[in-house]
């Protein structure tokens, strides 16, 4: 018997604690590969509003978070705390993304599936290196960048591919290296590989987006690379900033000519 996708994915959409959503997720994803779960529902979607998360870290205006100094024990700490939270944050916007946007092809709820899977995964791997570090989840606060995109985008998927993996993931590419190295300066071989593996699967989670906003577009009859520049100009005064990592750009889609546009040359 089937079970509906859209239901099971609520449910670990909307649960608070991070340790039963992580399960929740890799179950989901694990349920669907073995064709238990159907992906037609009549049950309407909920509007937008808040995810499931714990009480604490709490949220504040990122301009109040400590500093993310990886050279001091406890700066490296807040880093990792931070990295954690976006992957928390990355989890919901995928169980999300399956949730939300309904009558789309079964390969853009696999897609999606393995990637809050794997946002699970690199969610338990972060934590399990706070605390390693002596610290855990919720020990500082965090803000609320990444779900305030989801709620701005809840509207239409081809603007949320475009300006949640195309745009805020992607910028994950470009800082990599340099908390990588700075990682390393530290000594802190371990959590450099962490963002080794990171990198891997982000490359690739931007490429699913990528895959997806120039189906979406050739699907309306738009110029996905117009398109998105207009959708930079609307929602984020303009294009990112460099430094740009390329090479992990190219990787997951972007084009000769998006390239020329970040760099200001196009």
């Amino acid at each position: 018997m089937q079970h509906s996708l859209f239901s099971r994915c609520a449910e670990a959409l909307f649960t608070t604690d991070p340790g039963t959503k992580v399960h929740h997720t890799h179950a989901l994803r694990r349920d669907w590969l073995a064709g238990l779960l159907a992906h037609q529902e009549a049950t309407p979607v909920r509007p937008i509003g808040e995810p499931g998360r714990p009480a604490r870290p709490a949220l504040v205006d990122p301009r109040h978070l400590p500093r993310r100094n990886p050279s001091s024990d406890e700066g490296r700490a807040i880093l990792f705390h931070a990295l954690t939270h976006i992957e928390f944050n990355a989890i919901n916007l995928a169980l999300d993304a399956v949730y939300r946007f309904r009558d789309l092809p079964a390969d853009f709820y696999a897609d999606w599936l393995q990637v809050a899977d794997e946002e699970a995964t690199h969610f338990t791997l972060l934590r399990d290196h706070l605390q390693g570090l002596q610290h855990d989840y919720g020990d500082w606060p965090g803000h609320d960048g990444l779900w305030d995109m989801a709620r701005k985008t809840a509207h239409d998927p081809l603007i949320r591919m475009a300006l949640v993996p195309r745009c805020l993931e992607a910028r994950g590419l470009d800082v990599n290296p340099g908390i990588r190295a700075k990682l390393v300066a530290a000594g802190d071989q371990v959590g450099a590989a962490l963002l080794d593996i990171i990198l891997r699967d982000e490359i690739g989670h931007v490429a699913i987006g990528d895959r997806w906003f120039r189906h979406l577009c050739a699907a309306r009859g738009l110029d996905a690379e117009l398109r998105y520049r207009q959708l930079l100009d609307e929602y984020m005064k303009g294009p990112p900033r460099p430094p740009f990592h390329l090479d992990a750009r190219r990787a997951a889609g972007f084009s000769d000519a998006e390239i020329a546009y970040l760099e200001g040359v196009g």
